[in-house]
């Protein structure tokens, strides 16, 4: 059984794994493999904080990983990194959960990171169906990676 990877080594892992979603979407041959790539780039961004968030959790006693992340950074004045991680953050759960507070929050946000999609009320994104945060827009996932490798160094007090 080898060593469990770093976050660095985990963030390059989904970087060659998201360009690969990324040139599948961008090639686009059909509607059906632009979705293919979309479904997996929202997978691998899923994952990608689940796996940061897993690997920090010790950085903190109890409570709201992510909260409790921006709170710390904005303590020390790094507020432009606390409002991306924490829309990061938003824009995962969303992902992870559709409509909710999450969602409501991203959309009166304003953020221009990414590109939220509103939807009726009630909407829970099915199987093959895309959800409600455009991951496939240009930067999103680099974004992503270089927030949460930010974010990790900032934690290790690199």
């Amino acid at each position: 059984m080898s060593a469990p990877q770093t976050v660095p080594e985990l963030i390059e892992t989904a970087r060659v794994t998201a360009k690969a979603a990324e040139d599948q979407i961008a090639a686009g041959a059909s509607d059906a493999e632009v979705l293919a790539g979309t479904l997996a780039l929202e997978a691998i961004a899923i994952d990608t904080f689940a796996a940061f968030e897993a690997r920090s959790q010790h950085h903190f006693r109890r409570g709201p990983f992510a909260r409790k992340l921006k709170a710390q950074l904005l303590e020390a004045g790094e507020a432009d990194l606390a409002d991306r991680i924490y829309s990061y953050y938003l824009a995962v759960n969303v992902l992870k959960h559709g409509m909710g507070n999450s969602h409501r929050d991203l959309w009166l946000s304003k953020n221009n990171m990414f590109t939220v999609i509103q939807a009726p009320d009630g909407f829970v994104a099915q199987n093959g169906q895309a959800g409600l945060v455009d991951v496939t827009k240009a930067g999103f996932f680099d974004g992503l990676a270089a927030a949460i490798l930010e974010a990790h160094a900032f934690l290790e007090g690199a």
